[in-house]
C-alpha cells in the first residue's frame, strides 16, 4: 500500500517535466502536435540545439528516462492530437 502511495506521488511530481506535458501546454504556433513530447525527448537525446524554438517548451533534465512515458502520454492522446492538426473542435477546454 504504502509503496504504490510512494509510486504515485512520485508520477505526479515527474509529470510537470513530462515533455508532452509540456508541448502540449506550450500552445505554440506551428509546433508539432502529433507525438509532441516523444519528437522533443528524441530531438534532446540527438543534440538539438534549441526546442524552446522549435517546440515552445524546453527539454525534460532526463530525455531518455522521460521517453517511454511520453510515448506512451503521446499514444493515449493520439486521437486528441490528429483532431486538433485537422482542424476539428471537440470543445475541450483547460489546462493550467
Amino acid at each position: 500500500m504504502i509503496k504504490r502511495l510512494a509510486l504515485t506521488l512520485l508520477a505526479f511530481a515527474l509529470l510537470p517535466g513530462c515533455a508532452s506535458v509540456g508541448t502540449l501546454n506550450a500552445a505554440k504556433p506551428g509546433a508539432p502536435i502529433i507525438y509532441s513530447g516523444t519528437r522533443l525527448d528524441w530531438y534532446s537525446l540527438n543534440g538539438g540545439c534549441c526546442p524552446m524554438d522549435r517546440f515552445g517548451a524546453e527539454a525534460p533534465a532526463y530525455p531518455a528516462l522521460d521517453l517511454p512515458a511520453s510515448a506512451l502520454l503521446d499514444t493515449l492522446l493520439l486521437p486528441f492530437a490528429v483532431a486538433a492538426e485537422l482542424g476539428v473542435g471537440l470543445g475541450v477546454t483547460g489546462g493550467y
